[in-house]
């Protein structure tokens, strides 16, 4: 029996794949270039495009981890149900997905606060209904999204962490490292389903970001709140038009919030007994300098 992890080799993927094999488990690491090296795990070359392909993978796994990629929303919706045709059909004994920053109110409920994308609700949905044992890991921000060269940047060399958040909105702010320890503790304890909510409680301000930056670079860094339109500008030359805007789009929802917190009685505090990193935490663990 194994563990299928979908984007092995990337940001949320590696994590989940490197706690697995450290704990001695057999994992299957989908990525689409079949000349990838995966410590620990045997590598297949897949995506989300067929619903066959991926029911051959899905069949006899112990765990499958989930998450859709940045593209265009027509494509995660394809995605998506290929997924559920694939879980429906191969049975695999559990499924974890991360909704890699949206929010659901419930497997199938559809948008709540204006961020669920469709493609993360169907997704939900269908496993809900799947008959399959499954958990919906439902983070807020990832800590990575500031390792992004234009924001990580600024902080170094200008002193100023900027982000298109209000200036005092809060943020239940995760790791991917945190997303991997959750979806382990999720396969090993298949009596806790449906959504559990990944980040900081209390959550943190921007301005609390900076600090822990400072902190850590041993300098002084503030906090500079910017539009969403901006970012994307950004974002456009790593993402493409398209993504970046769909990312900007998510922040200019957010700006209508009262902030971005997760609910401690869905956390992984309190379901699993995890706490995420703290903001310094992480960034020693990253090694950040």
């Amino acid at each position: 029996m194994t563990y299928v992890i979908h984007g092995a080799t990337g940001a949320q993927g590696a994590p989940v794949v490197a706690a697995l094999a450290a704990a001695d488990k057999p994992v299957v690491a989908l990525t689409r270039n079949a000349e990838a090296t995966v410590v620990g795990a045997r590598v297949v070359a897949a995506d989300y495009s067929s619903a066959e392909g991926l029911t051959e993978i899905y069949r006899d796994a112990e765990g499958v981890f989930v998450h859709l990629p940045i593209v265009a929303e027509e494509d995660r919706q394809a995605f998506a149900r290929n997924v559920v045709t694939a879980v429906r059909a191969a049975r695999p004994a559990r499924v974890v997905f991360s909704t890699s920053g949206f929010v659901v109110d419930g497997p199938g409920s559809g948008d709540q606060d204006g961020t669920a994308g469709n493609a993360v609700a169907m997704l939900a949905g269908g496993l809900a209904d799947s008959g399959v044992s499954y958990a919906v890991i439902e983070p807020r921000l990832f800590f990575e999204n500031l390792l992004m060269p234009h924001v990580v940047d600024a902080v170094r060399e200008q002193g100023v962490l900027r982000y298109p958040l209000p200036v005092g909105f809060r943020v239940s702010w995760a790791s991917h490292l945190d997303i991997a320890d959750v979806a382990a503790a999720l396969f090993g304890q298949p009596d806790v389903t449906g959504v559990v909510s990944v980040g900081q409680y209390p959550a943190i301000t921007g301005q609390e970001l900076a600090e822990a930056f400072g902190t850590r670079l041993g300098r002084n860094v503030s906090y500079e709140a910017i539009t969403p339109d901006a970012f994307r500008a950004s974002l456009a030359p790593l993402l493409g038009e398209g993504p970046a805007a769909d990312v900007a789009g998510g922040y200019q929802a957010m700006q209508a919030l009262p902030d971005r917190s997760i609910a401690p009685e869905r956390s992984a505090q309190k379901l699993l007994g995890i706490t995420p990193r703290t903001a310094i935490q992480w960034l020693t663990d990253i090694g950040v300098a």
